[in-house]
This record gives structure tokens, C-alpha cells and sequence, in this order.
């Protein structure tokens, strides 16, 4: 017997643009990507504030499968990423594949199949539902007191209004991760005044983020298929660096902390703003910020850094626990997101009517990054403990779809109706990540978004090898199967019902 697998892919970002790619490639027709934006590239959507850009080099954050040898500088803006983005839709025939405006609600588990529900009230049904939400879309805005008083224009970074006016403004910025730094540096100089209101501070390596990618490099990587493919094994082979220095305690991981400290000691002269600018953790334990002028633009007359705790928000301003009121014309949140939240909050249910909030009551698991038990048939691209902070995310997202694209070679000829991991294999493995997480450095001790509200560590503690391997070794004693259920009357993925 031989049968076509019906197949939802949840959100049109590198993982879903991935996911759908490698299926279709494996001869898996049958495929719908649903997308609650207005248009693709998931986080590269929904951020658009100035100054955006990624901390990862350009020709790495590519997909493997389709290389682009023209980017404008060492290190993409989000506009050009979100290009790029849309382009290797149109170039790989996924427009046609992709409903967009399409946010689910609900995803309901019953007779071998799911039952996905979309906010307009369409519904739709698949064999299989692949979860490629990415883990930052939901915005966190902070319990501030009297936020919602504020006379002036309250934005956080996710949801940037364009229409904003920036010039002659005096705006404050909350929040000290990348996307605080990256707008100081962005608005200091057309805004009259930027207040960086940052009481944690962060370690800010200095990188060549606005570095022109070299004309001739660009001429041979256009020119060259060979030298593109070359380059891009070798940026992922050097990327194994990284996961080296986080998860193994050496010589390498001394050096680049070292360097961390010498890029603030070298930028910063004065004693006392160097002090306030001087993290009580290790660096690299949070997200690594990566900037080429932060340090200038704050140290300008026009930004003020401010480590006090925030009291209060009035209607002109926010005051401060040491009594100072600091008058504002706008306030943007560069307080990150819930990023533990993955497909939440869709009512998400599978086998016996079981929750994910019942699975995930204690923070989210999932097996090898990719099967959460009770719901079968479903699998996770990026989904929790995803190595976002050490492997390249491309490449991460193409081999767990290859892993999916191996199941479902299995369903097609029959092998089973339904998969489903074990919560014994799930709890094995979550132990084994938890064990190795100590030896990490996002272990040393820092209130990072990294930690889950139990205090875990949602990451990856191994090298890209084990990823590789784990993904692509397939344990049937970690399953549950179901045979498969007698064809007949199931309604094409995408067809309202």
C-alpha cells in the first residue's frame, strides 16, 4: 500500500520555509504551510525596527540549499534577510504551497488525523502537523507601573510602527539584550536624546556589523558555485568553534570571554561608566551581543545610560527608584519575548484529549528536539531544547526535516497510522540534555531567556555531530505505533470543511 501523506506546516519562517522545502524535495506533494502574518519570514517579519541586524554572518545564515552570493555586508539587516526570505519562496515554487493571514487556533488529535482550526473558523486536516513556530513571535511587555498612562507613544520592537517620529524626539529604550543595543546605536544621532534604561548590563563584543561584504568576494562566490559551496562548509565547519566555546569549558572559552572584557575596556575609558557597563556573570552566559558602535553612541552627548530600576511611568516620563524623574517623548520595549511560549497559545490537543499545557506543565520537552509524547503525528522544527545558541538554525531545521521526511517515508508504504514518542524516552533524554547542560556556559549563573520558568536551560549542550547523528538515528523502541487506519473520505489539507 502506498499513500501520499497530507502534511501542515505552522508558520512560513526559516524552519517552516525549510521544512516544506525538504518535503516536497522527498516527493511529499501534499503540503500546506499556514502562516498567521501577512507575509513570510517569521521573526524577519514581524521585526523591523532601525538598526536591526543579524548577529550571525550572512553567508552562514542561508539555507544550505539556497545560497545567495550578493549580500550586502558581512553581517544582513533584517530588511535584506526578510528578502532574501521571500525570494527563496518564489524561487523554490513554495508561494503556491503557503496561506498566509492564517493564524491557528486550535490543533485537535482524533482517528489517526488532525483537525487544525484557523482564526476565521476555517478548518482543515492532515495526517501530519509539523510545528515550525520558532520560539520568538509572542512580544513580552513589562509589568510596569503606570505604563499604560504614558502621554506618548508606547512600541515594543516586535511590533515597530514605521510612521513613528524619531527626529528632535527624546526616547527611551527598556531592555539591555541585542535589540536595546542595537537601537541606541540606531537612534542615537536622530533622536535629540536616547535614554538606554538597562539595570542589568550585558557583555558587547565589538564585531564589523556594518562591514560591505568585499566586491570581489562577491564577483567570485556569483561566479563560482563551487567557491559558494566551499565557503559555506567551511563557515559551517567554523561555526563548531562556537558550540565548542559554549558547551566546553577550555582554553578557547577563556579567550573569547577575554576578548569580551578587552572590547569593553578598550572602548569604555571612564572608570565609573566602565563599571556600570561591567556584567556580574561570565560572558557569553546570556545571548552573546555582538556591536561595532554602541559603546561610541553611548558614550555621546546625546544618550545617557540609566542603571537604576524603573519605579514608575508618568504621563511625560518614567521615574526612577532613585527619585529622578527623566521626562520622555516615547518609550520603546526591547524586552524580548516568551520564548518558551513555541506554538502557544493554541489549544493544542492530542491523544485522549491531553494538553500541551499537561505535557508542558512543568516547562517545555521535547524529544531530541523534534516528537513530544501524547501527541502523535506531530514534530517540532526549532522546538525546545534547539541549539539557538551555538549551531547554525538552517541547518538544524534542514536535518530535522530530513528526520520528518524519514517518517513519512514509513507512513507512506503503510508502516504504521500513527507515531508517537514515549514519555520514558522523552524523560531519558531530557535528563541526559540537563546532565550535560553543566558543563555550559549558559550554566554559570545568569538570568538569561535562555532558562525556562523551572530554571532549565532550553538549549542544545552537544556539538553539531551529535545533533546530526541523533536526528538521523531513528529508535522504533521510542515509539508508539498504530496501525494504519483504512482509507476513505479524508478532505485535502488546505479544503475548509
Amino acid at each position: 500500500m502506498s499513500r501520499s501523506p497530507r502534511v501542515i506546516v505552522v508558520g512560513a519562517g526559516i524552519a517552516g520555509i525549510t521544512t516544506a522545502h525538504v518535503l516536497i524535495r522527498r516527493g511529499f506533494t501534499d503540503v500546506t504551510i499556514v502562516e498567521k502574518g501577512d507575509a513570510v519570514g517569521g521573526v524577519w517579519h514581524w521585526n523591523r525596527y532601525p538598526g536591526l541586524t543579524c548577529d550571525v554572518p550572512s553567508n552562514l545564515y542561508q539555507f544550505g540549499f539556497a545560497p545567495k552570493p550578493d549580500w550586502e555586508r558581512l553581517f544582513a539587516t533584517g530588511p535584506q534577510i526578510k528578502q532574501y526570505l521571500n525570494d527563496v519562496v518564489d524561487s523554490l515554487g513554495l508561494r503556491a504551497k503557503l496561506l498566509l493571514n492564517a493564524e491557528v487556533t486550535s490543533a485537535v488529535f482524533g482517528d489517526d488525523e488532525w483537525t487544525v482550526t484557523i482564526a476565521d473558523g476555517r478548518t482543515m486536516t492532515a495526517d501530519f502537523v509539523v510545528m515550525a513556530t520558532g520560539l520568538l513571535h509572542h512580544p513580552r511587555v513589562p509589568d510596569i507601573r503606570g505604563l499604560e498612562s504614558f502621554g506618548g507613544p508606547v512600541v515594543h520592537s516586535a511590533r515597530w510602527d514605521d510612521d513613528l517620529r524619531i527626529r528632535g524626539q527624546r526616547i527611551a529604550v527598556i531592555g539591555s539584550g541585542s535589540t536595546g543595543v542595537q537601537l541606541l546605536t540606531a537612534l542615537n544621532g536622530e533622536a535629540s536624546q536616547v535614554l538606554h534604561f538597562a539595570r542589568s548590563p550585558q557583555w558587547v563584543m565589538w564585531a564589523p556589523m556594518e562591514l560591505r561584504q568585499p566586491r570581489l568576494l562577491t564577483a567570485l562566490l556569483t561566479r563560482s558555485p563551487a567557491v559558494r559551496s566551499w565557503l559555506y562548509r567551511a563557515l559551517l565547519a567554523g561555526s563548531g568553534f562556537l558550540a565548542d566555546v559554549t558547551t566546553v569549558p577550555s582554553w578557547r572559552r577563556q579567550l573569547l570571554q577575554r576578548f569580551a572584557r578587552l572590547s569593553l575596556c578598550v572602548q569604555v575609558r571612564d572608570q565609573a561608566l566602565r563599571e556600570q557597563l561591567t556584567p556580574d556573570y561570565e560572558p557569553m552566559c546570556k545571548r552573546q551581543v555582538l556591536s561595532s558602535g554602541y559603546y561610541r553612541a553611548l558614550q555621546s552627548v546625546s544618550a545617557e545610560l540609566i542603571t537604576e530600576r524603573i519605579d514608575e511611568v508618568t504621563p511625560t516620563g518614567i521615574r526612577t527608584s532613585d527619585g529622578v524623574h527623566h521626562r520622555v517623548d516615547m518609550i520603546v520595549l526591547a524586552t524580548g519575548f516568551h520564548s518558551h511560549d513555541y506554538m502557544r497559545p493554541m489549544q493544542l490537543r492530542g491523544r485522549r484529549g491531553i494538553r500541551i499545557e499537561d505535557v508542558w506543565a512543568d516547562g517545555p520537552r521535547a524529544y531530541r528536539t523534534i516528537a513530544i509524547p501524547g501527541l502523535p503525528n506531530l514534530f517540532t522544527v526549532l522546538g525546545p531544547n534547539s541549539p539557538t545558541g551555538s549551531i547554525s538554525l538552517q541547518y538544524t531545521a534542514e536535518r530535522t526535516a530530513e528526520a520528518i521526511a524519514d517518517w513519512l517515508d514509513r507512513f507512506a508504504v503503510g508502516e504504521f497510522g500513527s507515531i508517537e514518542v514515549t514519555a520514558s524516552a522523552t524523560d531519558d533524554f531530557m535528563k541526559e540534555v540537563n546532565d550535560a547542560m553543566g558543563s555550559t556556559v549558559w550554566a554559570t549563573g545568569c538570568d538569561s531567556w535562555y532558562l525556562t520558568p523551572r530554571g532549565d536551560v532550553d538549549l542544545w549542550p552537544y556539538d553539531r555531530a551529535t545533533l546530526a547523528a541523533m536526528l538521523a538515528e531513528h529508535r522504533d523502541d521510542h515509539f508508539v505505533f498504530t496501525a494504519p487506519r483504512q482509507p476513505g473520505g479524508s478532505s485535502k489539507v488546505g479544503e475548509p470543511q
